[in-house]
């Protein structure tokens, strides 16, 4: 059999290798060391912002996030239910909070839309503030999941959200380097826009520290409340003294340097995803009745995290292929199965679901790491065709 081809990996160096033995050699390596610090300044520097907060996962991130802006017990979070579960859990049970589950645009992000039409017809604004009235919950907060590096409708959220007084919340986790080229957002990236955005470092991301995670803010108080939350929330060093629950969150030197080195070939990386993507629809898309997911680049620059094969119309359905291309030693996998179907969460109300569940049915995520090479990207596209 012909070397197996992962689905998505990390692509190390000389640079990464050099930087965390030096991290290694100095016992620096735990969350002290200098290294963290300039590694959120660095990401900082790159995403326009005036600081960000490194953590130890993009769960961790959301988690900050969630506490920075407020969000308690009795609150309410409307979320996509086409996403990873880490994007919702943090945002709800973390912090006792209930999700309302959004379906999708084409984008695969969250619906504005669909948005817009379940504050207008099932909430209402009471004194400056959104209530469900089902529920009678306070609607506190809104997230956008910029899927696979795909740009949300932020132009139409951002406007849901100051009608409705939520908070805007971005999940760009998947989304870094993702930035408008045009429009209101011109120049901004993802995770930039909203109040709070946070990215993740993990594994199979395009840059990656192992685990790691990353807080931004529009508002300084806030990234101020998350360093502090994931310090332990110590406010005398020697004394041990902590004025509120606070975390073991950080990030590590060593995963700090790591996140330098990768750092430095972000732009590398997104444009060699530009080219193996743009490959699989030359190749694919139309083909045989494939189709090759868009990505919005009438007005964004997307990283193209991930590649999604969409099989409705394809001889085989998700589940033949995927079997089928394992046997031939090339990993791809289903979308996530929707959240609001996971356990603990079927009582939360979910709505205008359709698109999500359709995308469910029939996304098949191809090969697509930054060291994929094009042969081994012609490998994979000749094993779709000869299924």
């Amino acid at each position: 059999m012909s070397q197996f081809i992962p689905l998505s990996v990390p692509n190390f160096g000389a640079r990464e290798a050099a930087l965390a033995g030096e991290a290694i050699t100095s016992g620096w390596v735990s969350t002290s060391g200098g290294k963290v610090t300039e590694f959120e300044q660095a990401l900082a520097d790159y995403v326009h912002m005036p600081r960000a907060v490194a953590c130890n996962a993009g769960s961790s991130a959301l988690h900050l996030a969630a506490m920075a802006a407020g969000i308690t017990r009795g609150d309410e979070v409307i979320v996509p239910t086409l996403t990873f579960i880490a994007a919702v859990n943090p945002l709800t049970r973390y912090v006792g909070a209930e999700p309302i589950f959004i379906g999708c645009d084409d984008s695969l992000c969250i619906d504005p839309d669909a948005v817009e039409a379940f504050c207008a017809e099932r909430c209402e604004l009471r004194g400056g503030k959104l209530y469900n009235k089902a529920t009678g919950a306070h609607v506190k907060a809104l997230e956008v999941v910029h899927v696979f590096g795909n740009l949300g409708d932020m132009e139409r959220l951002t406007e849901i959200a100051q009608k409705y007084h939520l908070i805007l919340i971005e999940d760009a986790t998947e989304a870094l380097g993702t930035r408008f080229t045009a429009g209101k957002f011109a120049g901004k990236f993802a995770g930039t826009v909203g109040d709070i955005g946070c990215y993740s470092f993990n594994g199979n991301k395009i840059i990656t520290t192992g685990a790691g995670g990353a807080v931004v803010s529009n508002h300084p108080d806030w990234a101020e409340h998350a360093k502090h939350l994931s310090t332990q929330a110590k406010t005398n060093l020697l004394q041990f003294f902590h004025d509120e629950v606070g975390y073991n969150y950080r990030m590590t030197n060593v995963q700090a340097c790591l996140g330098i080195a990768q750092l430095e070939r972000l732009e590398a990386f997104i444009a060699h995803k530009k080219a193996l993507y743009d490959h699989y629809v030359e190749k694919l898309d139309g083909v045989k009745g494939l189709r090759i997911l868009p990505f919005r680049e009438d007005c964004t620059r997307p990283n193209h995290w991930f590649f999604s094969l969409y099989v409705k119309d394809f001889a085989l359905d998700r589940d033949e292929i995927i079997e089928k291309l394992q046997a031939q030693g090339i990993q791809t996998r289903p979308v996530w199965a929707l959240i609001h179907e996971q356990a603990d969460y079927p009582r939360n109300e979910a709505y205008a679901l359709d698109k999500a569940l359709d995308y469910r049915k029939y996304i098949v995520n191809l090969p697509c790491s930054t060291n994929l090479s094009m042969e081994d990207c012609d490998r994979v596209i000749d094993a779709v065709l000869a299924l």
